[in-house]
């Protein structure tokens, strides 16, 4: 058991914001576990970033399955004895899937769908996770916002995603709030517009880019922010 390098996980770490995550904090010097719902998939981006020399492993997980959050925590618990950074990244963007992005014609299931993974899927790997950061009073937890979750910009369309993103922003506040006095952070970002499967190739950022302030937040100092909402390392509006 290596319990030198800090352990990292970042979910939904097999594409886009999760995979690039996952590599410049496994660059940092830490054991990235790399953890993606469709395990092959998962294995595949852990191998590639692996070959690059870095220390990343892949583990399947569901966030919306209770069973896999207690799966992971307990192969972390056995593996390494600790956790010290969580990216919470893997979400759902479904609101155009199923016919008009207007809260006109929102469906309660796609709805219900989004906030499966984006909202109770944060919720219930922080839950199954943090004893491992509470045993050694320290942790960094990032939870991957969007600026479609600020209500000071609140616009129309996405009901779905917007209404998922808001409720993130929720969870950082209360988690940030009950674990002060102890060395773990609790922050949300919004990465921007990236170029990823769900930003599209028209996005102006790049994944390197988008996960600049993830990672920032994910290595903060004791005594860093928390309960916050950044962009470009900067605080954002709720």
């Amino acid at each position: 058991m290596n319990t030198t390098k800090k352990v990292a996980v970042v979910t939904g770490g097999n594409r886009g914001l999760g995979f690039e995550a996952s590599r410049q904090l496994a660059k940092q010097g830490y054991q990235v576990i790399l953890t993606s719902r469709d395990e092959a998939k998962g294995k595949s981006a852990g191998i590639k970033l692996k070959n690059e020399g870095l220390d990343v492993i892949s583990q399947p997980l569901d966030v919306t399955s209770d069973e896999t959050c207690q799966k992971l925590a307990k192969f972390i618990d056995n593996e390494f004895g600790k956790l010290d950074v969580l990216v919470n990244n893997a979400g759902v963007y479904i609101d155009s899937q199923t016919g008009s992005n207007s809260i006109f014609d929102a469906k309660v299931d796609t709805l219900k769908q989004t906030l499966e993974t984006n909202v109770y899927g944060v919720l219930r790997v922080t839950q199954a996770l943090l004893p491992l950061m509470k045993k050694q009073n320290y942790g960094r937890i990032v939870n991957v916002s969007s600026g479609m979750g600020q209500l000071t910009d609140m616009r129309g369309g996405s009901p779905g995603y917007r209404i998922s993103k808001t409720s993130v922003n929720a969870l950082t506040r209360i988690f940030a709030s009950e674990l002060q006095g102890t060395n773990i952070l609790v922050n949300s970002v919004c990465p921007g517009w990236v170029q990823t499967d769900m930003g599209g190739e028209n996005a102006p950022r790049t994944p390197e880019q988008g996960v600049d302030t993830i990672v920032w937040l994910a290595t903060l100092g004791d005594g860093g922010a928390t309960g916050g909402f950044f962009r470009d390392r900067q605080p954002i509006e709720w």
